[in-house]
């Protein structure tokens, strides 16, 4: 089967960029799961924070929010710090734009915490949940509605360049296409492998989290997202329970993730020196990964041993967040549309080929 544009990964990336190309030329998205979005775009922490992030990402965030407004439920972000954490916490609290509250204050926002084991506290508004299925069914049906075809089951066993065309093989057959994008997430590295390309050092990152009912039964539906400094825990409010997360990220290979209980335990622990409640119990536990760069910062467009190979991957824990433009950058690229140049400069795959 051919196409103009073949898209190997069907997460937030390679569904939103098939989005963008779509109106303008034949597109072919391959997933090797059963669904889309199996792997890390189903396990985000749902959260639009514009300033989280390096600069790169967060001017895509915010170049974002228009076209996430849609998407976005009003959640509001708080940051607590303990003893001996009055650096990181002026540093952070100054990164995030956030307003420096009471311990009392940050109490009342999150019942949970123990003012008394506060030492400092900022919070804002601008933070939202996103309404990531949605997003992401959104960004599908729009796809499907201009032609693109999402295969979902197809994973790809071999990829093959001959002139003017790249061609995939997979158990259910082969895609051709003169222009590939590398949307495979924690499987980008091996993509590029695949392709005779050199990989990039992308690394995959556990994060593990537990879902805990409410303390004493409280609802917690308007709470903000709480983070402790230095990110080293935080909870989110998730349908009348919290989702708490140590917010690690260990280094990793690419597979279907699950959370370490051990790293799980410790994140906990630390949410709960911060609070007035142990945490009894457990409703669920999972693990995801965020794909990172050597630097950290996302890797989109071409690469420079072959133009027709673009990368549309590394993106940490910022993909939801940055989708819309992220998406339109990568297809300008593809497009040969104008973008800008000192974006492009900040993310190009040829900064790790100097």
């Amino acid at each position: 089967m051919h196409s103009d544009i073949l898209i190997i990964g069907g997460g937030i990336a390679g569904v939103s960029a098939a989005a963008e190309l779509a109106p303008h030329a034949s597109v072919i998205l391959l997933e090797s799961e059963g669904n889309l979005a199996h792997h890390a775009s189903s396990r985000s922490a749902a959260l639009y924070e514009p300033y989280y992030g390096p600069a790169p990402v967060v001017a895509l965030s915010l170049a974002s929010a228009e076209a996430l407004a849609p998407f976005l439920t009003p959640r509001g972000l708080l940051l607590v710090a303990a003893e001996g954490q009055a650096a990181e916490f002026a540093a952070e609290s100054n990164a995030f734009h956030l307003d420096k509250i009471t311990p009392d204050h940050a109490a009342t926002l999150f019942p949970p915490l123990d003012p008394a084991r506060i030492r400092a506290a900022a919070h804002g508004t601008h933070a939202s949940d996103i309404d990531t299925d949605q997003l992401l069914q959104s960004y599908a049906k729009s796809a499907r509605a201009h032609g693109a075809t999402l295969h979902t089951g197809h994973p790809v066993t071999a990829l093959t360049r001959r002139p003017g065309a790249w061609t995939a093989t997979t158990p259910r057959g082969d895609f051709t296409a003169p222009t590939l994008i590398n949307a495979a997430g924690p499987w980008a590295d091996e993509i590029a492998t695949r392709a005779g390309l050199a990989p990039l050092g992308l690394t995959p990152h556990r994060r593990s989290m537990a879902r805990i009912p409410a303390p004493d039964g409280m609802d917690p539906t308007s709470w903000p997202m709480t983070f402790g400094v230095d990110e080293t825990w935080y909870a989110k409010p998730d349908a009348g329970a919290l989702i708490v997360s140590p917010a690690d990220a260990d280094p990793t290979h690419p597979h279907d993730a699950w959370a370490d209980d051990m790293v799980l335990a410790e994140g906990l622990a630390r949410y709960e020196a911060m609070t007035r409640h142990s945490v009894t119990r457990l409703l669920s536990s999972w693990g995801g990964l965020r794909t990172f760069a050597p630097d950290g910062i996302p890797v989109f467009g071409p690469d420079p041993a072959d133009p027709d190979f673009i990368w549309f991957a590394g993106q940490g824990g910022y993909g939801f967040q940055s989708a819309p433009a992220a998406a339109r950058l990568v297809a300008d690229t593809v497009l040969r549309r104008p973008v800008d140049p000192a974006l492009a400069q900040a993310l190009t795959p040829a900064r790790f080929r100097r």
